[in-house]
């Protein structure tokens, strides 16, 4: 589904990725780890086609598309999907109206019919439901007063609405308490499925101890430098990434 051969990428001139290579295949999920500054967020956004960012050497295939030649709205419309880190607010916007129009303008883009509004509320109630998301809160402004957990929440809510092939959830678990964490892990599990894949980004083992990665990745440095099982976020947990480098 997604292969990224000897990525290099910079910002502001500063090389980040410095030959990353990756495959995912459809049905799994990866798990990426590493420390502060090796270049995960990057990743990320290089993927989802975020501007500053730019690549200076390498591929990305993506369901046979050359991603790097997509802008990001047809990335979108591909079925990429980026959870940010630090989700934003969109004041004047509310939840219903944003994810309606996102839904419909892929579906355009697709050549599909677009939700009429009563099939877009009955998606939006069923994801909402789902994730543990107050239905009142679809009707607020995106993300405005929501907290930490409840934007990853609506995050997730966006998923489930828009379906993509492949997401990637970029410290998803980041700020969330142990409730929060279990009803997002279920919503990320929800999304598992032999024609679809996700890429979690995270500091911490204890987001996979709901979600269980098929692979586990040590990102350091701009590079893949260990790959493997389950195992290696325990391994991880247990020695820190001291014992990576050395």
């Amino acid at each position: 589904m997604l292969v990224i051969d000897n990525l290099c990428a910079e910002i502001d001139g500063k090389p980040i990725l410095k030959g990353l290579s990756l495959t995912v295949d459809a049905g799994s999920v990866h798990a990426i780890m590493g420390p502060n500054g090796a270049g995960k967020s990057t990743l990320s956004y290089v993927l989802a086609g975020r501007d500053n960012y730019t690549v200076t050497g390498g591929s990305v295939t993506f369901r046979g598309q050359d991603l790097l030649s997509l802008a990001p709205h047809e990335r979108a419309t591909a079925g990429m999907f980026l959870g940010l880190q630090y989700p934003v607010e969109i004041p004047g916007v509310s939840n219903l109206l944003f994810l309606r129009t996102a839904l419909n303008a892929q579906r355009v883009l697709r050549g599909e019919a677009e939700a009429s509004g009563a099939e877009f509320m009955k998606l939006a109630k069923a994801a909402a439901e789902k994730l543990g998301l107050p239905f009142d809160m679809m009707k607020r402004a995106v993300n405005q007063g929501f907290s930490g957990g409840e934007k990853k929440r609506n995050e997730m809510v966006q998923m489930h609405i828009l379906q993509p092939w492949f997401a990637v959830l970029d410290e998803t678990d980041s700020g969330l308490d142990i409730d929060a964490l279990r009803v997002v892990a279920d919503g990320i599990n929800a999304m598992r499925g032999p024609d679809r894949a996700a890429l979690l980004i995270t500091h911490y083992q204890r987001l996979l101890d709901y979600v269980v990665p098929d692979h586990i990745h040590v990102l350091m440095d701009g590079r893949i430098v260990q790959s493997g099982g389950p195992e290696l976020a325990h391994k991880l947990e247990a020695e820190g990434y001291s014992a990576i480098a050395a």
